[in-house]
């Protein structure tokens, strides 16, 4: 599935749920919790959470877990405002969409 678009509000909220976590375990948790359907590559995720933190809305910093070091990430009190927001935004867009296009139709059983 194509998150262009939608990537900073999926890490925002899982990043919001953590105390800090590294860029694997995002990667793990958005594939988790989507069932599978964001199954985004370390090529696009890092880039993300590197421009988020050029924003201002994650910080990271290293830690030391045997025997490597791994960056972990978080939010800034920024951050969880703009996933706030960026939530808000999301749940009235598909309010809007859904007035649009109309409720989804239950499918009968195969």
């Amino acid at each position: 599935m194509d998150v262009r678009g939608h990537l900073d509000l999926l890490l925002l909220a899982v990043l919001a749920d953590a105390e800090g976590a590294h860029g694997y375990a995002v990667i793990a948790a958005l594939r988790e919790r989507s069932t599978g359907a964001f199954d985004v590559p370390e090529g696009t995720v890092y880039p993300a959470l590197h421009r988020l933190e050029r924003a201002g809305l994650v910080v990271s910093r290293w830690e030391q877990v045997a025997p490597r070091r791994r960056r972990v990430y978080e939010l800034t009190p920024d951050g969880r405002a703009a996933r706030a927001a960026k939530q808000s935004e999301w749940r009235s867009f598909v309010n809007s969409v859904q007035a649009v296009i109309g409720p989804v139709a239950a499918q009968a059983p195969a």
